[in-house]
């Protein structure tokens, strides 16, 4: 059985201390906690039970501890492909997608049907005209629709076997009783 070499002093334990117990996002913290714990010569399988994590995640976490210190253990990640439109980009599409429909801001042989509805296509094309961003995937527009306060609206079903005079005097009918 191999030796460990990672052991953390007091100060090195109180330093990730701090961020396991008051962080705000889940996954950090239990970075830090499973860091702490694994340089407390906890066994390696009760750190992963404790924290729930993969041993790989573990020993990647004190591998960066040890080369980096505390600023390791911080998210470095860049927000993915929703994060290419800033926050007062994503703020103007709202207010552009509030104060016109489709027919009003595009022409109408670009729009689909009468244009009256926003829809994943000319939400993609006002995107790229406006700020030159495109999306890899259809489900980042409709994240994007969600921060922008739309909901997803189901067309309603028509029934082409339906005769409309039909449904006019039973609606009549249903007045008069």
């Amino acid at each position: 059985m191999n030796k460990r070499k990672f052991t953390l002093t007091s100060e090195q334990e109180n330093e990730l201390a701090i961020p396991s117990d008051y962080g705000k996002e889940a996954n950090r913290r239990t970075g830090y906690q499973a860091v702490r714990l694994y340089g407390k010569a906890y066994p390696v399988n009760e750190v992963c039970a404790i924290c729930r994590c993969q041993v790989r995640s573990l020993l990647g976490w004190c591998r960066r501890y040890q080369s980096e210190g505390i600023s390791g253990l911080v998210d470095k990640r860049n927000g993915g492909n929703r994060a290419q439109l800033s926050e007062w980009q994503k703020e103007e599409l709202r207010q552009l997608l509030h104060q016109y429909r489709p027919n009003q801001y595009f022409s109408l042989e670009v729009c689909a049907g009468k244009g009256e509805f926003w829809d994943v296509p000319l939400l993609a094309k006002v995107i790229q005209e406006k700020y030159g961003v495109v999306y890899k995937s259809q489900s980042t527009y409709r994240a994007l629709f969600a921060e922008c306060e739309f909901s997803y609206q189901r067309t309603t079903h028509q029934y082409k076997s339906h005769n409309e005079f039909k449904v006019i005097e039973f609606e009549e009918q249903l007045e008069k009783n």
